[in-house]
């Protein structure tokens, strides 16, 4: 296989997760590509919830799902991602499938909004606590802003404390790039 942007490397690793019927969560929607594939990859039986707190970024997911016929099973919400335990109902804790992050800022937004990591390592939490067993998180961490390897510092400190019988996590970057090129993290929930 060669070698994935980390983009592409965290949708495949996504949809080799998910099947028909799955449940999954975009917790950053931002322009809706991670919700799209997400609900590509559930088919028509399953469902995704998608929070961001910019009415901007869910208006443009919004005609992105519409585009490809998708939008019926995807409940958005503007919520941020820190209130994934409240608004993802509980009917599907620990059925989720997968969780996909996208750290940073809002792509092609005039808005200085960003992720933090007083709102995200909560958001993380709650997120494992929705995964099924073998389910996955993916979490894209852009440092290239402010904040950005603070954030990115404290996402590689949660995952590196996760209790390994519970969880494996890895991380996945290009190291010869300059510019702050985006890496990912992945968690799976370990079978019980």
């Amino acid at each position: 296989m060669p070698i994935q942007s980390v983009l592409d490397f965290a949708h495949h690793v996504v949809e080799e997760t998910l099947s028909a019927g799955d449940v999954a969560v975009d917790a950053t929607v931002g322009n809706g590509h991670d919700t799209l594939a997400l609900a590509r990859a559930v088919g028509v039986e399953g469902e995704v919830f998608g929070m961001d707190v910019q009415a901007e970024a869910l208006d443009q997911a919004r005609t992105r799902l519409a585009s490809e016929g998708v939008e019926e099973r995807v409940t958005l919400l503007q919520e941020g991602h820190e209130t994934m335990e409240a608004h993802v109902p509980a009917s599907v804790r620990g059925r989720v499938g997968a969780v996909m992050f996208n750290l940073g800022y809002l792509p092609g937004s005039t808005s200085t909004l960003t992720t933090t990591p007083e709102t995200t390592i909560p958001a993380l939490k709650a997120a494992s606590a929705l995964l099924r067993p073998e389910g996955v998180m993916t979490v894209v961490l852009y440092t290239g802003h402010e904040g950005g390897p603070a954030e990115a510092a404290a996402v590689d400190s949660w995952a590196t404390d996760l209790p390994q019988e519970k969880f494996q996590a890895l991380s996945y970057r290009f190291v010869n790039q300059k510019n702050h090129p985006p890496r990912l993290v992945v968690v799976e929930k370990r079978a019980a």
